[in-house]
């Protein structure tokens, strides 16, 4: 297509990722490119329709942004509610039980995109024939792979439907704690195959340490740039999945800010606003949009974390950071590597939860003073999930407002994009296998979509009435 003497090229749509986008690559007259940017272009409005519904109700409507990672969004919401009805410290058996769910998530996130969504790229290369580079190809040529990542996933869900009701769209986290404990049977039923997926996990982390360092040489530039990076930390560090304080570090590894509590965090982070993206652009305050961009996930929680309180995924980490020297690592397509560290911590955790009696209490829910505003927090699998909301006198939600894990990451993904479009189609002939790469780019961040668009301001909205001719009879915009 060639639009203003340029040629348009479009990617729709970014396949093997979870929503709806596209990648739009415009060329000059000797083939350079000029511009890439990843679009966003489905809509979704929970944050206005979630308004006026009473609070406990919010927990399970904002989950439903998602089918691959509801669990992540019943949690955060949820710990906002927990803020709202003063019961933030939580009972032992209701944080655990809420921990147990979110590694169960973090589990079946991660194999779901590692064995499905990236392995066709890493197995067969991604210049491979498009027939066989997915997940099927995996299948016929790597089985025994394929039944390690669907049984890797089922376990993770299996864990979700035992501590949240279902696999999808649980009910378990309530506001001030949980709805259920875990049976003895339950767990027991977990411990019976908890060390096949110990070992499947240092398998699969094993194939993403092999690959990344067998292609470093080009790896080292796909797509990657130096960026600061943003997570929750402990208060004395470690790596939390499930709760902690905001910690953001430069591409050197200087501090930014550190132990900030997140119910602060507009002090420290802004969105903008772009036209051609229903996602929008965080960035941090005191450096502006500029140059506050950062990355979160996976990679940007090892750069951030000082150490992991599990002794395998430990050893991983160092492993891992020995890579840069101990300076943070800005490879983009390190993020396979450290996603799947990032698996292996969850089993350990999971089995360290399964071993926990306090998983049979019954003390199940506290509450204190009553508040109007408050702000839940949690690592997703993508990265950090902010959920905001407030509440009037009758319990009803008035404002809300979500920066979703792939939203943070957005800045990053677009210059990914851009930068994998320079160095691999500027000068030419373009081919399906060219254009791949501009997804592996994508890939590399594991971004739901669909969780991550909103707008600010007007929704271009346009609506047609038609006759049985198909003639305009009205049409209205706004």
């Amino acid at each position: 297509m060639s639009t203003n003497g340029m040629k348009k090229i479009t990617i729709e749509p970014v396949t093997r990722v979870e929503g709806h986008g596209k990648v739009t690559i415009l060329l000059d007259e000797q083939n350079q490119v000029k511009q890439a940017r990843l679009h966003i272009v489905e809509f979704r409005g929970f944050e206005r329709f979630v308004q006026g519904r009473p609070y406990w109700e919010v927990p399970v409507l904002v989950e439903r942004l998602c089918g691959i990672c509801p669990v992540s969004h019943h949690l955060a919401a949820a710990k906002a509610m927990d803020w709202i009805v003063g019961g933030e410290n939580l009972t032992p058996t209701a944080e655990k039980m809420r921990r147990l769910m979110h590694y169960g998530q973090m589990f079946q996130s991660h194999a779901l995109h590692f064995f499905h969504l990236c392995s066709p790229d890493l197995l067969f290369g991604f210049d491979a024939d498009v027939a066989i580079r997915n997940v099927i190809g995996v299948a016929a040529k790597y089985p025994a792979l394929a039944v390690q990542g669907v049984m890797m996933r089922k376990y993770g869900q299996e864990l979700i439907k035992a501590t949240a009701g279902k696999k999808i769209h649980g009910t378990g986290a309530i506001p001030g704690g949980i709805n259920k404990n875990l049976s003895i049977a339950e767990r027991d039923g977990f411990l019976k195959d908890l060390d096949q997926m110990v070992e499947w996990s240092r398998s699969a982390l094993k194939i993403a340490k092999d690959y990344t360092v067998a292609h470093l040489d080009t790896l080292a530039s796909f797509g990657s740039f130096e960026s600061s990076h943003l997570s929750l930390v402990r208060a004395d560090g470690a790596m939390d999945l499930y709760h902690g304080n905001l910690k953001a570090i430069d591409a050197e590894g200087n501090s930014i800010f550190d132990q900030v509590d997140y119910q602060n965090y507009l002090d420290y982070i802004r969105e903008e606003v772009r036209p051609w993206s229903y996602m929008k652009f965080p960035f941090i305050t005191s450096l502006g949009p500029e140059k506050g961009w950062y990355r979160v996930g996976p990679l940007a929680r090892l750069n951030t974390c000082t150490f992991i309180d599990t002794p395998e995924a430990e050893a991983a980490r160092k492993e891992f950071m020995a890579l840069t020297d101990g300076k943070p690592n800005n490879i983009t397509m390190a993020y396979h590597w450290a996603r799947m560290i990032e698996l292996l911590h969850s089993i350990e955790k999971i089995k360290a939860l399964l071993h926990d009696a306090d998983l049979q209490g019954t003390d199940l829910v506290t509450k204190g003073n009553r508040r109007d505003e408050a702000v839940g927090l949690i690592e997703a699998p993508r990265g950090t999930l902010f959920h905001h909301y407030r509440v009037n006198k009758n319990d009803q939600i008035v404002m809300a407002n979500l920066i979703v894990s792939t939203t943070n990451n957005n800045e990053p993904m677009n210059r990914a994009v851009e930068l994998v479009a320079r160095q691999h189609l500027s000068g030419v002939k373009i081919t399906e296998g060219l254009l791949n790469r501009v997804e592996v780019a994508i890939r590399a961040y594991d971004p739901c979509l669909s969780c991550a668009t909103h707008a600010l301001g007007k929704m271009p909205l346009e609506m047609e009435i038609l006759d049985a001719e198909g003639n305009v009879l009205d049409r209205k915009a706004r």
